[in-house]
């Protein structure tokens, strides 16, 4: 089996993009959905903090990378740094509807000093695995329009741009940990990513469910019927936790690589089809 990798002409573009300043949202943004919104919301309170620690991991590894790895990892930062940068916009706008984050934002905090606490390679081992998480979920969002129809235009043009770069640089952490590890056997890479990916995978279906509800419950949504209704727009219709099943699966097949699946034709597809936003002044 060809060993697989990032391609040869993949450019990793930072688009400094802004979205949403001065414009009015909807409370219920997506399609005045509280459950589809809810979501959307708990994803983004996590960003600002966690892609400041994919940074952090990134950056602790990039010594005697590649030329062309380096240059990779810079373009990863500023693209993680912008995108900060505007979900702490778009978060702010979550807090102005009258929102109580604070709770969200613990758990946060308390995810990332677990992962802190342990040796660097295991934040780089956490971190290829969300990152992987981020790259699928991009993909569900920028293959099936359903997930963002209805939505205020700034808010979905901000999510499908934020799509398009995380699947640009989805292979940067996977590429840094196979430096990072190359002296060590497939065997032992292979066991230690799977854990942290399953570790990864428990904590974070844990921790953005029960954000949701959070936020759910402070709309008034509490009960059995709401947690059905959620599961059922995750895995029902429109399905966007559904469509993550395969390819999280792929993460523990031999000669896994996140470029395994070259969906850089859905990135131009929905540059060209989100003209607009890129067309925003920075």
């Amino acid at each position: 089996m060809a060993k697989a990798k990032t391609p040869a002409d993949l450019t990793i573009t930072p688009r400094d993009l802004r979205f949403g300043r001065g414009q009015a949202r909807r409370r219920w943004w997506l399609n005045d959905d509280p459950i589809g919104t809810a979501l959307f919301n708990a994803l983004s309170v996590t960003f600002p903090k966690g892609e400041a620690f994919f940074i952090e991991s990134v950056r602790r590894f990039r010594e005697g990378v590649s030329p062309r790895l380096a240059e990779e990892i810079a373009a990863f930062v500023r693209q993680e740094a912008i995108h900060t940068r505007e979900h702490v916009a778009f978060n702010r706008h979550v807090a102005e509807q009258g929102y109580d984050v604070s709770r969200l934002e613990a758990r946060v905090d308390e995810e990332l000093a677990i992962a802190r606490s342990r040796p660097p390679i295991v934040s780089l081992a956490a971190t290829l695995c969300l990152e992987h998480f981020t790259a699928i979920l991009a993909h569900a969002i920028l293959a099936d329009p359903r997930h963002l129809e209805g939505g205020d235009q700034s808010a979905a043009d901000l999510w499908r741009w934020h799509a398009i770069e995380e699947i640009e640089h989805k292979g940067v952490a996977y590429d840094v940990w196979m430096h990072a590890t190359r002296d060590w056997s497939r065997w032992r890479r292979w066991v230690v990513k799977a854990h942290a990916m399953l570790i990864v995978t428990a904590r974070f279906l844990s921790g953005r469910t029960r954000g949701i509800l959070d936020l759910l419950e402070q709309d008034g949504f509490t009960g059995p019927r709401v947690k059905w209704r959620l599961f059922r727009y995750a895995f029902g219709r429109p399905g966007v936790a559904r469509s993550l099943v395969r390819p999280w699966i792929a993460f523990f097949l031999p000669g896994f690589h996140p470029w395994n699946h070259d969906d850089r034709a859905l990135i131009n597809k929905a540059d060209s089809e989100f003209a607009a936003a890129r067309l925003a002044t920075a």
